[in-house]
């Protein structure tokens, strides 16, 4: 029997270390949402927290702090519990851009002189590599220098680290252009190609263009790929930083040269008795498109439990005009995802031709939020996706806020 006593013993505590772990999984935690609200397009800055109606997979919470923010300033403040907002912004300028253009001086010249504060922390990255200002940045240097050195890097950054994409894409026109030439399209052959396809038979040269075609096409794809670990992992740095986060993603428009569509109508009915090659010919031009590589659920929930603004900012560019060529656009399977991933993060989605515009944009929906406090009720570290909607009471406005948060 004494022997049994320390087992009991034993087992007694473990029951009690579970009963504590227990009551630590229920533990009271309190969720922080920066939320947007505008009406016709104007925030509105004037709400309470009695308007706030907060839910959690459904379930209506209690909201116990509501801050207005502007800047970095806290303007009001209501609260049944207090707390100690982080108001502190770094931003993050991503500029996947092909081809610089001097409208991009615009809207860093916006960005730096209208919108950089003194302690704002900033990283821009470029095709090439990654730059950080420290926040002190601006207290030792005046603005205009700033402007200047970031023009500076980032002119000659889109030149040298999208050199390998644009002669991808030129190699590719090349061949498309060679191509349009065999189907009766008038191109003339380019030097290259032509020398080295002149001694070829008609079916002989059609097979090794499209062949070519084919793997400067994958090699163009292989260039530009979405790499969803390394976008994880970005999303978990951004959570480890505390303050507001925001995300300005310049994303050019993107264009593949295939055939003309009436000449590559043609050319199908030319081969419906080679169904091989109108196959390869329609697989190439007609029904291709570029599928989305990474699992945008797991992505975009990632970004709104780091609790960071995703703009996307989609930089539209006309196509080239070359006979007998036809620049498609595909931008489908970057545009879908960060869509997705600004919706989710309470960000802006917009497209325009003219960068300094779309980050007018960005900025106005950014600079001016409430901070909403709400502790969850019945939480449970379950390490689940907790999904959040805010509303306000009675109204119609545009409310906008990250999705949700990861209870771990």
């Amino acid at each position: 029997m004494k022997k049994i006593i320390p087992v009991l013993a034993a087992l007694i505590l473990s029951l009690a270390l579970i009963a504590q772990e227990i009551q630590h999984e229920t533990i009271v935690v309190n969720i922080e949402v920066p939320v947007r609200v505008f009406d016709k397009g104007q925030f509105v800055e004037n709400l309470t927290i009695d308007d706030f109606e907060v839910y959690e997979d459904g379930k209506l919470q209690n909201v116990v702090a509501v801050y207005l923010i502007k800047k970095t300033k806290i303007e009001r403040k209501e609260e049944k519990e207090k707390f100690e907002p982080e108001t502190s912004r770094t931003f993050y300028l991503f500029f996947e851009v092909t081809k610089y253009t001097p409208r991009m001086e615009d809207a860093i010249n916006y960005f730096i002189q209208t919108v950089l504060l003194p302690g704002d922390n900033l990283t821009v990255v470029s095709p090439m590599k990654t730059y950080k200002m420290k926040g002190q940045t601006l207290e030792v240097l005046p603005k205009e220098e700033v402007v200047k050195q970031l023009k500076g890097i980032l002119r000659r950054d889109a030149m040298m680290g999208s050199a390998e994409y644009r002669n991808a894409v030129e190699e590719l026109t090349q061949i498309a252009m060679a191509l349009s030439s065999e189907f009766g399209g008038g191109t003339p052959l380019a030097g290259g190609i032509a020398s080295g396809i002149m001694e070829m038979d008609s079916d002989m040269k059609l097979e090794f263009l499209l062949d070519l075609y084919r793997v400067s096409l994958e090699k163009l794809e292989h260039i530009r790929s979405l790499d969803q670990q390394r976008l994880l992992e970005f999303a978990k740095y951004l959570k480890e930083n505390e303050g507001q986060k925001y995300v300005f993603l310049f994303y050019q428009r993107e264009f593949i040269p295939t055939i003309e569509p009436k000449l590559l109508a043609q050319t199908l009915g030319a081969f419906q008795g080679q169904p091989h090659v109108a196959l390869t010919i329609n697989t190439l031009f007609q029904s291709y498109i570029r599928p989305i590589s990474i699992d945008v659920d797991k992505v975009k929930k990632a970004y709104a439990d780091a609790s960071v603004a995703i703009h996307f900012l989609f930089f539209t560019k006309p196509a080239e005009h070359i006979p007998g060529i036809y620049f498609e656009e595909h931008s489908e399977d970057i545009f879908a995802p960060f869509l997705e991933m600004s919706k989710a993060t309470g960000g802006l989605a917009e497209s325009s031709s003219n960068p300094q515009f779309l980050f007018e944009k960005a900025v106005e929906a950014s600079e001016n939020y409430y901070l909403v406090y709400y502790s969850p009720s019945n939480y449970r570290r379950d390490g689940k996706f907790k999904s959040i909607k805010v509303k306000v009471r009675g109204k119609n406005f545009r409310v906008t806020h990250r999705a949700g948060y990861f209870a771990n």
